[in-house]
């Protein structure tokens, strides 16, 4: 992609998801991802109705009259975003791709993050790391991850969800908030999944394509595995085809939701035609 063609999409992204993040997300991602725990702030004269097991007794003694400490929420987080980059991200047939929806998705997050004054940071994965942006700060750190989920090209096009969960598990040493935003055509990562979400809070965003929930009825046409590059004539006029597609991409969903389900991982799917913000709002609303 040319420079100024990548600046200019950029842009574009940075103003849509930003005002997202700022006008609708602000308030229900602070309430959906909570930080670490409670931290001192002050002492002040305790009030009716205060919890007396708050009561500084040091501090009461000292001025003879009653005293609590005050403690506020350690708001700041480390927030990691577990990309897929791997071939099957670049199909789209409706709206747009994959691809695009999950910058998109990603994007709204990390500026809603930051918004916060938490910490992001990004690992883009096919079957192996294909590189780690670590956690900052700051409006410029998103405008590289943009760049980065815009631009980046992987060395392999096959997918290993499992590899990634124990390279942020091994990688990623204190507690975070993970999203893990993949096509999960790859099914095999349960044992790594329930391993990462009992260290870290991870959370599982699914983008796909209308069109990979069943075959339209066109004829015999060359079908191409983007993952492997396989090339394959199927027959869509076969309706016994069409219906056993149709079963084996409801089947794998189930067997998702039971997966994350069972290692008790928050998750929403979110179709390339559908509008990805009420689904997020959705998932930060069962969350808060």
């Amino acid at each position: 992609m040319e420079t100024s063609e990548l600046l200019k999409k950029v842009r574009q992204i940075e103003i849509k998801t930003r005002g997202l993040s700022r006008n609708i997300f602000a308030g229900e991602y602070h309430s959906a991802f909570k930080g670490r725990g409670m931290t001192f702030s002050e002492v002040r004269e305790y009030q009716f109705g205060d919890d007396i097991r708050s009561i500084d007794w040091n501090v009461t003694a000292r001025f003879n009259h009653p005293y609590v400490k005050v403690f506020e929420e350690e708001r700041e987080l480390t927030v990691m975003l577990l990309v897929d980059v791997s071939g099957s991200r670049d199909f789209g047939t409706v709206n747009q791709t994959k691809r695009s929806l999950m910058t998109e998705i990603a994007a709204t997050i990390a500026f809603s993050a930051i918004q916060n004054k938490d910490k992001i940071g990004v690992v883009f994965f096919s079957d192996k790391i294909e590189k780690f942006i670590p956690p900052q700060k700051g409006k410029k750190h998103i405008l590289y991850i943009i760049r980065e989920l815009l631009d980046f090209q992987p060395e392999s096009s096959r997918t290993d969800v499992s590899q990634v969960l124990q390279y942020f598990t091994n990688a990623i040493k204190r507690r975070c908030t993970a999203f893990l935003i993949s096509d999960f055509i790859d099914g095999e990562f349960e044992r790594a999944m329930m391993i990462a979400n009992r260290k870290h809070d991870v959370v599982a965003l699914q983008v796909y394509d209308p069109r990979e929930t069943e075959l339209p009825d066109i004829g015999l046409v060359k079908l191409k595995d983007a993952e492997t590059g396989e090339r394959l004539w199927v027959d869509t006029s076969d309706r016994r085809l069409r219906m056993a597609y149709h079963n084996w991409w409801g089947e794998n969903q189930i067997s998702l939701q039971q997966v994350l389900a069972k290692c008790n991982v928050d998750s929403v799917s979110i179709s390339t035609d559908e509008d990805y913000v009420k689904s997020l709002m959705r998932l930060f609303k069962l969350r808060s």
